[in-house]
């Protein structure tokens, strides 16, 4: 088997949502720095979840490569955002020596492809031979490494943007689910409060939101009805507007 062989020049970064407690999570890499002499770390932070590319493979298959790795997903929302590609974008302390311990010229410029993917977190159990990863609130995020604040917000401005104009708010719900839990994603991720009749007005139009004879079981209060997004449906009627501009 003829070894694959890394592009030590273009990486892909993927910003991994996820949605639980009524909070926009991002799903983050511990980066951990030992001195070989010492022992000692000199170090941890966290990281987005990214690789750089094999050069046999697209830019494509390397996040849809990394994903995998990660979570244990085929079959997840990615979408390919913004080019990061600054010379100054590797340059803080950390990550010169991080950089330098992993064999690599600092001084040379790396370009990452950014994406963001939506899943449910209910779904999966994160992987761990990556690393130690973790789910982190959006508003408890830290310093990361390298330029992957930079990453995280327009990752979150693509999302916001996106979300108004297709419905992929589904795509961080588990497979049943209840029109206040619909909403409240939409609420989360646009960053604001959503007037509760015009929501219901909005998506009693969207005929891939399929209204199913189960109700909520095991909660305290009145149990709701369960909906499930159809994607075949949505393909068929996709062409029909779809606006959640507020």
């Amino acid at each position: 088997m003829i070894p694959r062989t890394l592009n030590d020049y273009i990486s892909v970064d993927c910003v991994i949502f996820g949605y639980n407690d009524n909070e926009l999570q991002v799903l983050l890499v511990e980066r951990t720095l030992t001195n070989e002499s010492t022992k000692e770390i000199e170090f941890t932070d966290l990281t987005l979840t990214g690789n750089h590319i094999y050069e046999d493979e697209t830019i494509e298959d390397a996040a849809y490569r990394v994903l995998f790795d990660r979570t244990g997903l085929d079959n997840v929302y990615l979408e390919q955002f913004k080019a990061f590609a600054h010379p100054d974008r590797l340059k803080k302390d950390k990550d010169r020596k991080w950089l330098i311990h992993d064999g690599r010229d600092p001084d040379k410029r790396i370009i990452s492809i950014g994406f963001f993917s939506l899943i449910s977190t209910r779904d999966i159990i994160v992987e761990s031979k990556c690393g130690i990863a973790k789910w982190i609130p959006l508003s408890e995020i830290g310093e990361l490494a390298f330029d992957h604040n930079q990453i995280v917000d327009e990752a979150l401005k693509a999302l916001r943007n996106k979300i108004k104009h297709e419905p992929i708010g589904f795509e961080l719900l588990p497979e049943k689910f209840t029109l206040t839990e619909l909403q409240n994603v939409y609420e989360v991720v646009l960053g604001t409060e959503l007037d509760k009749r015009n929501f219901r007005k909005k998506i009693g139009r969207m005929k891939y939101l399929i209204p199913l004879d189960e109700k909520q079981k095991g909660v305290a209060h009145k149990p709701a009805r369960l909906y499930m997004f159809s994607r075949d449906v949505y393909e068929k009627t996709k062409k029909e507007m779809f606006d959640f501009t507020v």
